[in-house]
């Protein structure tokens, strides 16, 4: 992955870009052996660039960082995750078109 939008995020730094955060950030939780993940990867990447400034877009590798998956009980991927003040203001599951992601940044 070539995007310098988007912020990969760890177990370890979880908490400080995505919690402490005064942007609203998007979450992709994914795994390498996921299919859907694969599909829903380059919108991630689109929506980094057309957010950059307004929004942080971030990927967490639920194999690498499994404690903070299951932390928000993520049991499918990819799963999305939009938080806002360090909260999660909401959620969507499975591939979804550019135009479903896009509306959940706007929120």
């Amino acid at each position: 992955m070539a995007n310098d939008n988007v912020i990969i995020v760890t177990d370890d730094n979880f908490d400080e870009v995505v919690l402490k955060s005064d942007q609203p950030v998007l979450v992709d939780f994914w795994a390498a052996w996921c299919g859907p993940c694969k599909m829903v990867g380059p919108i991630v990447e689109e929506l980094a660039d057309d957010f950059a400034g307004k929004a942080k877009v971030c990927k967490l590798n639920v194999d690498e960082a499994g404690r903070t998956a299951q932390a928000y009980g993520v049991m499918s991927i990819p799963t999305l995750i939009l938080f806002k003040n360090g909260e999660e203001k909401d959620r969507v599951v499975g591939f979804r078109p550019k135009s479903d992601l896009a509306r959940l940044l706007e929120s």
